[in-house]
């Protein structure tokens, strides 16, 4: 494991996409063995982000060396029952080489804040059955497992 003192975790800018996009085909194709999404697909995508921040917002952690180890992806959509707007986290990685540094921790922090400031009526999320770590994670942070069931079609 690379031992770094600290990692700040910011707002992505346009000028970080040449170190965000490999980070995240580590995230899909290494992490979760997907398929390699379109290059100019996944650039798209954040640009959008960038362009349109009222759908959805990335956080990044950066180290001192200014490399990126981390993101995190907020997607809005509202909330009927409370008549706000709510935040799905959609992404949340950290660069194996460097876990266990408790940047995953200040990422969902960030996510957090973020919502609380912004006052949005909750942050959901889901991660796989089988994901350990995430799911050790997410319990130390306090979260609570949801009450409504998921589903999917395709």
């Amino acid at each position: 494991m690379n031992t770094i003192r600290t990692a700040q975790i910011r707002k992505l800018e346009k000028q970080d996409l040449p170190q965000l996009l490999p980070l995240m085909y580590e995230y899909i194709v290494d992490f979760y063995q997907c398929p390699r999404p379109d290059e100019q697909a996944l650039e798209k995508l954040v640009h959008h982000l960038l362009d349109h921040p009222w759908e959805g917002i990335q956080f990044v952690a950066e180290t001192a060396e200014q490399e990126l180890v981390g993101f995190a992806t907020l997607y809005f959509t509202f909330n009927t029952l409370e008549a706000k707007r709510m935040a799905f986290l959609y992404d949340l990685f950290v660069s194996p080489s460097i876990r266990g540094q408790k940047i995953g921790e200040k990422l969902f922090e960030a996510c957090l804040a973020y919502i609380r400031e912004n006052d949005y009526s909750h942050m959901i999320w889901e991660t796989a059955h089988d994901n350990a770590v995430a799911q050790a994670l997410y319990d130390k942070m306090g979260a609570k497992k949801a009450v409504w069931l998921n589903y999917e079609m395709k």
